[in-house]
């Protein structure tokens, strides 16, 4: 599937890899309409791409994503606009957080810098966040005037940290910074400022290690399995997904590659 031409994004195909970079520096990487156009189209194609397998998300210049663009939106939010459900610019925006949840690619944040307010939350909607030495991490929202409680940061977060440390963020808006976010087990590991596209690549190899079904089978169990009522509930949804992996012929060839201890040759399906 062709990746359409963004004007604040910029799309890196590494092979079975999509690297996003949210691309404006000069505002660092501050979210834009153009750019709540730009991940709502990228995002929504990923759901039936089969061609790309992970996703790694990281932002330009200094920072991830420093929220959103408050002189953009000084004047108010372009609540007239046709899309959100109803909800204007809040829903559209929150939309896209539902659609990084809901595509079957894992999602690998690279952090660095401020990640704040909606770029906080972009960090949490992904599966898997490493995090630059520089990392800082916040719910800017209360520091508005608003309510933290935005874009899937109530959610995400006391699942990330507990409820306790979760409250704490969004009751201040204080800032986290990378030791205490692997502290509190919110990211996964710290690396050099300048060894973090490589642990992320690292990472997203590992992840291509996985058959393509299994891969996208994990994420979704995973992602139904943390808010199910019940261990039953669980593992009514890992049975189905086993049974549905086991359907395909690289279930055989992951045995025979481990028996003959080499590298599994997937194929896709």
């Amino acid at each position: 599937m062709a990746s359409a031409p963004y004007q604040t994004l910029s799309i890196e195909k590494r092979g079975d890899v999509d690297w996003l970079t949210l691309n404006r520096p000069e505002a660092l990487n501050a979210i834009s309409l153009q750019m709540v156009h730009d991940l709502t189209d990228y995002f929504g194609r990923l759901y039936n791409d089969n061609q790309v397998r992970v996703v790694v998300m990281r932002g330009a210049g200094r920072a991830f994503c420093a929220g959103l663009d408050i002189k953009e939106f000084s004047g108010g939010r372009p609540d007239d606009i046709p899309f959100g459900g109803g909800f204007g610019f809040q829903g559209y925006l929150a939309d896209v957080y539902v659609k990084m949840r809901r595509c079957p690619q894992p999602i690998i944040a690279a952090v660095h810098g401020a990640a704040s307010g909606g770029g906080f939350a972009f960090a949490l909607a992904s599966d898997v966040r490493l995090a630059a030495e520089s990392a800082r991490m916040n719910a800017a929202f209360i520091k508005l005037g608003l309510s933290a409680c935005d874009m899937g940061v109530s959610y995400f977060l006391p699942r990330a940290v507990g409820s306790s440390i979760a409250a704490e963020l969004m009751l201040t808006g204080r800032f986290i910074n990378a030791q205490r976010a692997l502290a509190t087990g919110l990211v996964s590991d710290v690396v050099p400022e300048d060894q973090l596209d490589m642990a992320a690549e690292a990472l997203a190899q590992e992840m291509l290690a996985a058959s393509p079904k299994g891969l996208r089978m994990t994420k979704e169990g995973l992602s139904l399995s943390i808010d199910a009522p019940s261990l039953e509930a669980a593992m009514a949804i890992e049975n189905r997904n086993q049974l549905m992996t086991s359907a395909s012929p690289n279930v055989a060839e992951g045995m025979r590659a481990f028996i003959e201890k080499r590298a599994p040759n997937y194929i896709r399906d």
